[in-house]
């Protein structure tokens, strides 16, 4: 049975375990708060669901931008946020939705499984709109991996709206006092020592700024060491589980000396890293206590924004090789614009994609969202946008790669079923496992294997 296949009561079963949370240290990590009920769309009214921006101003703008098309349209509108982490309830409450026959028209979201979303029939084929779009804007980045993410069954399901890249930050200064060239720092390998070697805990400085907790910048870490070492959750078709290996072993065996609190690497980890949410580390490295971490660029942003003394001693840093020195360079679309099945105002919803990509408005929000609100498409990417600020050229050079790592289904396609085992939280769960000393890093990754086999073959898709 193809991936494509995976059931939905399968899917729908990995997001309703969404607050199962990591385990670590001996307690319960916390989960993140849930989402409000979604809105119900009714003909005549416009009803728009989107991510919450890091800066108000740049949301501001977007919900201006939206306002300003309802008017001239002549309806009225219903706008309002959701939180679509692949471990919250988001999947379940559109699915009720869109059975219900009252779903939002659009939503505009980043970390949503596309895959999941056009498995359980939940989004309209937005083909004609992707295609109105590179017509008007030109050829999506290529380092984004688009087409693999949302283009199923050679149609578009999901409408690129920003593209992006994951920042890797470094404290150049404390590199510098080291003696230390951060340009040496090829690998997650070498990047560990540097940390060790630039802490402080006398003085509150901690090398390591990566959690392993459940969360987003969680898992990105976890499943990016896992890939270093050689590791993937399944084989290039993407249907077979593969991640008992020798190499998610080695990576485990890595992971698990680096978090041992009476180890070699304890001075450089800071107090309570295990429970860090997606702020953690944004808070950690702003306040000055850590010296590397990975994030998205919200923390160079904000840093920028306030004047923050570390601002002047960010050092930006390419991915991390793989540890046999492979390329993990690349991009992503980092925030989606999708239409929901059914929904009252559809054809509405299409014309407002294509407004929001217009430049006079796309250009606008962006210059307020620093550099987390960045083009998805070639002739977007305009002298006037990266006048305003130096690094959106090393963002537009990842998301510009023509071979690009294609991230956390490698080395199959991104797909539903991996997206299912995300939504799970395994990856997540058997480190912590690993870290509190329940499990070897052998028996960890036995047991996170079997867990992805018993989530695939209950979703149909049969293992060897």
């Amino acid at each position: 049975m193809d991936i494509k296949n995976l059931s939905r009561r399968s899917l729908l079963l990995g997001t309703a375990l969404a607050g199962v949370g990591l385990m670590a240290s001996g307690g319960a990590l916390p989960a993140l708060a849930q989402d409000e009920a979604l809105p119900t769309g009714e003909a005549g009214t416009l009803t728009v669901i989107h991510r919450t921006e890091y800066f108000e101003a740049a949301q501001q703008a977007f919900r201006d931008t939206v306002q300003e098309f309802a008017d001239e349209k002549g309806v009225a509108l219903d706008i309002s946020t959701t939180n679509p982490e692949s471990f919250g309830d988001f999947m379940g409450k559109m699915t009720a939705a869109v059975r219900a026959g009252n779903p939002p028209d659009f939503a505009y979201t980043s970390n949503v499984s596309i895959s999941q979303l056009h498995l359980l029939d939940l989004v309209e084929d937005v083909t004609d709109v992707v295609d109105k779009a590179v017509e008007m804007y030109g050829d999506i980045m290529p380092g984004l991996n688009a087409a693999q993410t949302a283009k199923l069954d050679g149609r578009w399901y999901a409408i690129p709206l920003i593209g992006t890249t994951t920042g890797f930050y470094a404290r150049g200064d404390k590199l510098k006092e080291a003696g230390i060239d951060p340009a040496s720092l090829t690998n997650i390998i070498d990047r560990r020592e540097a940390a060790l070697a630039i802490s402080d805990p006398e003085n509150d400085f901690y090398g390591w700024g990566f959690t392993p907790n459940q969360s987003g910048d969680g898992f990105g870490f976890l499943i990016s060491v896992v890939q270093a070492f050689g590791g993937s959750f399944t084989d290039e078709s993407g249907t077979v589980i593969t991640f008992d290996s020798p190499e998610t072993v080695e990576a485990f065996k890595f992971l698990d000396e680096t978090y041992d609190r009476d180890g070699k690497y304890a001075d450089m980890l800071p107090p309570g890293i295990e429970s860090w949410n997606d702020v953690g580390n944004n808070e950690a490295f702003l306040a000055g206590q850590i010296g590397f971490t990975q994030n998205a660029f919200s923390i160079y942003a904000q840093a920028k924004r306030d004047n923050n003394p570390v601002y002047d001693d960010i050092v930006l840093l390419p991915a991390p090789a793989a540890i046999n020195g492979d390329s993990r360079d690349g991009g992503n679309v980092g925030g989606w614009m999708t239409i929901f099945k059914n929904s009252p105002n559809g054809e509405l919803a299409k014309e407002l994609a294509l407004d929001l990509l217009n430049p006079e408005n796309f250009n606008k929000i962006s210059a307020l969202g620093g550099v987390l609100f960045t083009p998805a498409y070639q002739d977007l990417w305009t002298e006037e946008l990266m006048a305003t600020d130096p690094n959106l050229a090393t963002i537009k050079q990842q998301v510009d790669v023509p071979d690009p790592f294609i991230g956390q289904s490698w080395p199959a396609d991104p797909n539903a079923g991996i997206d299912a085992i995300r939504a799970q939280g395994v990856l997540e769960q058997s480190v912590g496992n690993m870290i509190a000393g329940r499990m070897t890093p052998e028996e960890a990754v036995a047991d996170a294997h079997q867990k992805m086999v018993d989530l695939f073959e209950e979703g149909g898709i049969s293992q060897p």
